[in-house]
């Protein structure tokens, strides 16, 4: 009679780092959509040296996938495979440095906003209005409100799939729209941000006058921020709005109502609706418009059947 065997997890195949490792961990919690699958495992790393370590231990067949704090993201209802890594204590310290900001890739980027107001440092407060991680900000080149992250970037560090340090400074990085040219591999560690002395008052009125635009024009339920990257010469809400698809639903997904370029989850929306969704709108206003639009949040892990129909 053959013996029972069992199955290795992945977990077993690891080195064993200082940060912790979870083996089958719910990411979906973990994000603002609040759905989605879970990380085959979960690596959240002591600190950057910890990170390095682990990085150039790691099997070579293993996939790496790094997660902020979940704010433009969507994980598919597979889950993601290989390992997932968040960072998260130790690499959310800032501190002031003249008229410099460093901040560990996963302090927000409202704390970096706040650290540089409390300083009496302007030029940092659009920041406030970006949901996610600086580190997050920097890998997209992240901007709203009449800034961007390649404006105020002085330098930044990152770790490579090997585990090899990267200082680079900004020129060096190659930003563009929503874009920047470091290798895919690369996770930033660490940035340092140029601001200038400013007046406290200002300062603080520019944060609460972004956080009450935000507040009237976009949706705080369970979005993913904004969805589509705006088109040359278009805005991506105003082709959605013009090809009908504001309030537009696929099970428990929708166009938010308040402004159609966020897609909200209504309660019970499965990854995979709220993607079906996506695609739809992207399918009509390409139709109606003849303008491609891109997806400026970032889809990870394993497909999900496609669900098909809409209803108003």
């Amino acid at each position: 009679m053959a013996l029972a065997t069992s199955r290795t997890h992945l977990i077993d195949r690891l080195p064993k780092p200082r940060g912790r490792l979870v083996a089958d961990a719910p990411l979906g919690p973990q994000t603002w959509f609040r759905t989605g699958g879970p990380a085959e495992v979960l690596f959240r790393p002591a600190d950057p040296e910890d990170l390095a370590t682990f990085l150039s231990a790691l099997p070579a067949d293993v996939p790496v996938t790094v997660l902020g704090v979940g704010s433009n993201l969507l994980v598919r209802d597979g889950g993601v495979k290989g390992v997932v890594i968040r960072l998260m204590r130790g690499f959310t310290a800032i501190a002031v440095d003249g008229n410099e900001v460093l901040a560990g890739a996963g302090a927000p980027d409202l704390n970096v906003a706040l650290t540089a107001r409390e300083h009496a440092l302007a030029g940092l407060e659009f920041l406030s209005g970006i949901p996610g991680t600086i580190g997050g900000a920097v890998a997209m080149n992240a901007g709203a409100y009449g800034g961007e992250l390649s404006e105020v970037l002085v330098s930044a560090e990152a770790v490579d799939r090997g585990g090899k340090l990267h200082p680079v400074t900004a020129a060096e990085l190659g930003f563009g729209y929503r874009h920047v040219s470091a290798p895919a591999d690369w996770i930033f560690t660490s940035v340092r941000l140029r601001a200038q002395p400013g007046d406290p008052a200002e300062i603080a009125r520019r944060i609460t006058e972004i956080d009450a635009a935000r507040t009237e024009s976009q949706p705080r339920s369970r979005t993913g921020g904004s969805t589509f990257v705006n088109p040359p010469g278009h805005k991506a809400w105003e082709l959605i709005d013009q090809a009908g698809c504001r309030g537009l639903r696929i099970g428990q997904a929708q166009v938010s109502e308040k402004h159609c370029n966020f897609l909200v989850n209504r309660g019970a929306a499965t990854a995979s609706d709220i993607e079906t969704l996506g695609e739809e709108v992207r399918r009509r206003v390409l139709e109606n418009s003849g303008v491609r639009l891109d997806w400026e949040i970032r889809r990870i892990g394993v497909l999900a059947p496609v669900l098909s129909g809409a209803e108003r």
